[in-house]
């Protein structure tokens, strides 16, 4: 195989790796003949000519003691001996096909092709190992026999002078019919989408499209209402992609898909689903700079937005279950609980705030029924505190998540993940009258160092939560990329230990302070301390 010259091959990545031993054992290879299998144990209790040494002789009797090996890999056909050859990871495939001259080209039917290049541009070697991945591909696909592709995948930063190669890719994946196609071009580390992509280049003579999943990372595009290939496309990705064009037009004609995520894409100002896409279950906007979302499915059940506060429009009935709301900006907490009404019947919701900014005033949110969480039962909120020491009222948004609990009055189980940038002291807010919650049974809360308005939050679940089985609180930050910010909790836990002692006393509740990397776990109940070794 002209394949095999190819020098350098980079990582591969592909389903079914069983392995290089694996492959060697199926493919008959050599090293497998230098050590032969351990002879079977003898079996005590089986009767004398029952045995590995008599059935090898009738083996021989029936065969001939020169004969051939009973099964040779040649001896199926030529369909299932591609499905083999399709298991192993490509490099080893086509190791193997120099084996035997009659597997030579077995490699070329593989089904799923996935390549994976450099991704960072300001790294020394980026320039050499790109032009290595691009070879590769290229002398992949030359060879390829264009049957039966199910995945094209490809993660690799490429330049606007390479955009000759992204043709020759997408003339491949559309001529060979892929299923799924996932086209990730970006430099992680340079923001700068720069290879135009043509959609209708992912099309195949007819005009139609075998296409059901389709990602594209670091291009430019131009939909328009034109194009109607797209029929039975399910999933479409669309990450630092640069929009220009019929956005909206091109949606309407998937009315098949049940999946759209758009991440960091720019050249949209409103973001338009239209009715058309009646399948619609789940949709992602993340970091969009758009001033206004509107949609129209029907069917949708899980329903994602990460970035600032903008209009949401929802029309007609909705049959959310899940949403992620995370606002950015001020009072970006009570906005989530307000500023998109369509929310309202989820069961599960995670929010996220980041609060920038200090501001007075706690903001009440409405209890009327038709303003209310009433088929909520399980929350996740993060909330990120940049506070200046000493200062009042930066941690505020956490005062804040008492009253947003007002609005879900059959919440279950709440966990909240807490992270101060810097320590916060001081809290001048006071929560007054947080309703009776009859449902809440079991609340954790990260991040938990005693700071003032973790504690009046604390309080205010404990006194009011009539049903609460336990609080567990645990000192530890989770999900920051910051180890710095975990590094005292040898000096903070004997604290939020004696708090705990306390309050437990205080309300007759269960709290739990829980410290993972101890390995530890101290129980406070009642007027009583338990320690348990090894959580």
């Amino acid at each position: 195989s002209a394949l095999s010259n190819c020098k350098a091959l980079p990582p591969w990545h592909q389903e079914g790796n069983v392995g290089r031993r694996g492959a060697a054992a199926m493919a008959g290879a050599e090293e497998d003949e230098v050590a032969p299998p351990a002879p079977h144990p003898v079996d005590p209790q089986q009767p004398m000519g029952q045995g590995p040494a008599a059935k090898r002789s009738r083996s021989e009797h029936h065969h001939g003691a020169g004969d051939a090996p009973s099964f040779r890999m040649e001896d199926l056909p030529v369909d299932v001996q591609a499905v083999i050859m399709s298991l192993l990871p490509l490099k080893e495939a086509v190791r193997t096909s120099i084996v035997s001259t009659s597997w030579r080209m077995l490699w070329t039917f593989r089904c799923n092709l996935s390549f994976k290049g450099p991704r960072y541009l300001h790294e020394n070697d980026t320039k050499i190992q790109q032009a290595k991945c691009i070879e590769t591909v290229n002398c992949v696909i030359q060879q390829h026999s264009r049957i039966g592709i199910n995945k094209f995948s490809i993660r690799c930063g490429l330049f606007e002078e390479d955009s000759v190669h992204l043709d020759r890719w997408i003339r491949f994946a559309a001529s060979s019919k892929a299923k799924i196609i996932h086209l990730d071009l970006r430099f992680k580390d340079v923001f700068e989408e720069v290879n135009h992509l043509h959609l209708e280049a992912l099309l195949d003579a007819q005009g139609s499209s075998f296409l059901r999943s389709l990602f594209l990372g670091g291009v430019v595009i131009k939909p328009h209402s034109a194009i109607c290939g797209f029929t039975i496309l399910r999933r479409l990705v669309l990450q630092s992609v640069t929009i220009s064009g019929d956005f909206t037009g091109f949606l309407a004609n998937c009315a098949a898909l049940e999946d759209l995520e758009m991440i960091e894409c720019s050249g949209l100002t409103n973001l338009i689903i239209p009715q058309q896409l009646d399948k619609l279950q789940h949709l992602l906007i993340d970091g969009m700079e758009v001033e206004m979302v509107e949609f129209y499915a029907a069917d949708l059940s899980h329903f994602e937005y990460k970035g600032q506060v903008v209009p949401i429009v929802h029309h007609g009935c909705s049959k959310l279950k899940k949403a992620t709301i995370m606002f950015s900006g001020k009072k970006g907490l009570a906005k989530a609980f307000t500023a998109v009404p369509s929310i309202l019947p989820v069961k599960i919701l995670n929010v996220r705030s980041v609060a920038l900014s200090k501001y007075s005033q706690l903001q009440k949110l409405p209890t009327r029924p038709d303003g209310m969480f009433m088929h909520l039962r399980h929350m996740t909120c993060r909330i990120i505190v940049h506070s200046r020491p000493q200062e009042a009222n930066y941690d505020i948004e956490v005062l804040q998540l008492a009253y947003c609990l007002d609005a879900a009055p059959q919440l279950e189980t709440l966990q909240l993940n807490m992270f101060y940038v810097s320590s916060s002291g001081v809290s001048s807010a006071e929560v007054v009258g947080m309703r009776r919650h009859d449902h809440l049974k079991a609340v954790f809360m990260s991040g938990f160092r005693c700071y003032k308005a973790q504690i009046k939050l604390a309080c205010c679940i404990l006194g009011n939560a009539s049903v609460l089985e336990k609080l567990t609180i645990e000192p530890r930050i989770t999900g920051t990329r910051y180890l710095g910010d975990n590094t005292d909790l040898h000096k903070i836990l004997p604290g939020v230990c004696e708090w705990a002692q306390l309050t437990s006393e205080r309300f007759g509740k269960v709290i739990n302070v829980s410290e993972k990397k101890a390995g530890g776990k101290t129980t406070a109940t009642g007027s009583k301390t338990n320690r348990a070794g090894g959580k």
